[in-house]
């Protein structure tokens, strides 16, 4: 089976206070898909992300990556396979140079620094900001500094890109980019955000999540034109539908 397959399985996890966060989370995604996981403030969403490489591990059900179940033990083999973009950017970036925080992935692997190097070229070209590669991370505008987070993660080669708001606090041009990066990869997507439009440029399927639980699953169009289930889970149409 693929390793770009996810899979939830009755996941649910409760915070150290008992308070449920997700509760019974069926999924599936399959290799290439790209999914957005919408919902109000508090749904869910970043805590299901948590899942998918094991930063967070259930109370009580399974997530799966491929035929890998995530858990304390595999955490390390699952972090190779599933790549992270958080939502602060600030919070993935730490070294001295670009080109330094790209590599600090595949030489945490045990590459050598000439095959560190020839990931980081790859990845920098790839996200189109080799330009970058000598500049200090804190000298980044917000865009930059989100090109340079994913461009890290590209570098340690994973099957599937996992991304917590990456059009937050980005102006229209650094978000339009990024919606064309986002496009142009293969990789099984799975994408939280409160940006609808950024969803319908990129994700082929919404998964809803409200009060921890999948609200609904489906086309974008679908969803997006389900007023009374939008209105239930605190969110509105993407903007260019009211526009029009």
């Amino acid at each position: 089976m693929s390793h770009h397959l996810v899979e939830t399985r009755a996941l649910s996890f409760d915070y150290p206070d008992g308070t449920p966060a997700l509760r019974d989370v069926d999924l599936r995604f399959h290799h290439g898909e790209a999914v957005a996981i919408v919902g109000g403030n508090g749904a869910g969403k970043s805590t299901l992300l948590l899942h998918f490489n094991g930063l967070l591990l259930p109370t009580r059900g399974e997530v799966r990556i491929g035929e890998l179940p995530v858990t304390a033990a595999t955490r390390a083999q699952v972090q190779c396979t599933v790549g992270f973009v958080f939502q602060d950017a600030d919070d993935q970036l730490f070294m001295p140079t670009v080109r330094e925080d790209v590599a600090f992935g595949p030489l945490n692997l045990g590459l050598t620094a000439e095959q560190a190097e020839e990931r980081v070229s790859a990845a920098l070209e790839e996200v189109g900001i080799a330009h970058l590669a000598a500049r200090a991370p804190y000298r980044l505008s917000g865009g930059e500094k989100r090109a340079v987070a994913i461009a890290g993660v590209l570098a340690m080669r994973p099957d599937v890109l996992v991304l917590d708001e990456p059009s937050a606090g980005l102006d229209p041009l650094a978000r339009r980019r990024l919606i064309g990066l986002l496009r142009g990869f293969t990789h099984t997507r799975v994408i939280a955000t409160h940006d609808l439009d950024l969803v319908l440029d990129v994700c082929s399927r919404v998964v809803v999540l409200h009060e921890g639980r999948v609200a609904a699953d489906g086309a974008p169009a679908a969803i997006f034109a389900d007023a009374e289930l939008l209105a239930r889970c605190r969110l509105e149409p993407p903007l260019r539908w009211q526009t029009a």
